[in-house]
């Protein structure tokens, strides 16, 4: 096979980095393009993933939209040039129009329902659109639903051994109670309206009230006084970080699901809602939304009260459940990228096939 893997986001390294190895140790050539987002060519670099700087970075609706279109004519040039089977992205609106003015095919992952710019001009031309069970949307006979989240792509325990050595390249103890808070700078288009909390020091200062240690990641600058709390770790640490942290608190819907598939207890400050969140809530107890008319007071009385609670057996065995329940989403990954390039194939020879068998 020949594959294209369009990468937008970092978390977007994390959900492919697994299926490229695999298609690549099985001899398939793997073509990877990005957009000059930040994190994400650190992350390709660190994995050792050759790639493509198809576009720059974007910072407002007109340079998103300058930005798309040279997205869109380099990917069109290269498929053009190198003729692949299957092109593959999240969310990705430039895949689903190249395959569709090529006849080669394209396999969408989705799992945002409030990505409503990029669903409304990727979904009509995909070929397929691969969602997990809990996506609340219903998309018609193209979608492929599969019992799991984007994080169980890599980090399901056949996928992720964490490192306690994290703990050394942040300062904090075995024995210190960690939380990690994430804070964000609300910028994405699909962004808008999701603001969580007003005031980062205030955040800090009661949970440290609570004898926590608190270690932050966030995407803007940090006030001074709370310089000392960052943490500092590689972007490709970050997920040793959250396996080894007793709670995560913040305003990232992917931060949060990777803690609670990890088993940390996840606080989302956020008035957006996500229907893996909502399942990872409802059905195992791991993530609690704090979406009403004032989300930081609301997420800090849920933090408050796991601190002052905390049972890490607990919590363990929520995890359980969740991996018992849910499937290794890089599988999921493999299986319909080469469904969908045997497809094509034998299209081309003009052999007549039903819909993919659904997961």
């Amino acid at each position: 096979m020949k594959v294209f893997v369009t990468i937008q986001h970092p978390a977007h390294v994390h959900f492919f980095r697994n299926a490229i190895a695999e298609l690549e140790a099985e001899g398939h050539a793997v073509s990877v393009f990005v957009r000059d987002v930040a994190v994400a060519p650190e992350l390709l670099d660190a994995y050792g993933i050759d790639y493509e700087v198809l576009a720059p970075a974007s910072d407002s609706l007109p340079s998103l939209a300058r930005s798309q279109l040279q997205y869109e004519l380099a990917l069109l040039r290269r498929a053009w040039r190198e003729d692949p089977d299957v092109l593959t992205a999240i969310s990705e609106p430039a895949i689903t129009h190249v395959s569709t003015l090529l006849d080669c095919r394209s396999v969408l992952f989705c799992d945002t329902e409030h990505a409503t710019l990029e669903n409304g001009l990727a979904f009509p031309f995909a070929d397929r659109v691969c969602t997990p069970e809990c996506y609340t949307d219903e998309i018609g006979d193209k979608q492929v639903r599969y019992p799991g989240y984007h994080e169980l792509a890599y980090l399901h325990p056949d996928r992720f051994d964490p490192d306690p050595s994290v703990l050394d390249d942040v300062g904090v103890d075995r024995d210190e109670r960690l939380v990690v808070l994430r804070l964000v700078a609300w910028d994405a288009v699909h962004d808008v309206g999701g603001a969580g909390f007003g005031d980062a020091r205030e955040v800090v200062a009661e949970l440290e009230r609570h004898g926590a240690t608190v270690r932050i990641t966030a995407e803007a600058d940090l006030p001074p006084e709370l310089a000392d709390r960052d943490a500092t770790v590689a972007p490709e640490r970050m997920h040793d970080l959250l396996y080894y942290a007793d709670l995560f608190v913040g305003e990232s819907a992917t931060m949060a699901s990777e803690s609670a598939v990890l088993g940390t207890p996840a606080v989302f400050a956020s008035s957006l809602t996500l229907g893996y969140l909502d399942e990872l809530e409802a059905e195992y107890g791991l993530v609690f939304t704090t979406g009403g008319d004032n989300p930081q007071a609301e997420a800090l009385e849920r933090a408050s009260a796991i601190l002052a609670g905390y049972d890490e057996t607990d919590w363990a065995e929520r995890r359980e459940r969740v991996l018992a329940e849910r499937v290794d989403t890089t599988e999921v990954i493999l299986s319909q990228v080469g469904d969908a390039a045997g497809r094509a194939g034998d299209a081309d020879r003009g052999v007549a096939h039903p819909l993919a068998e659904r997961q």
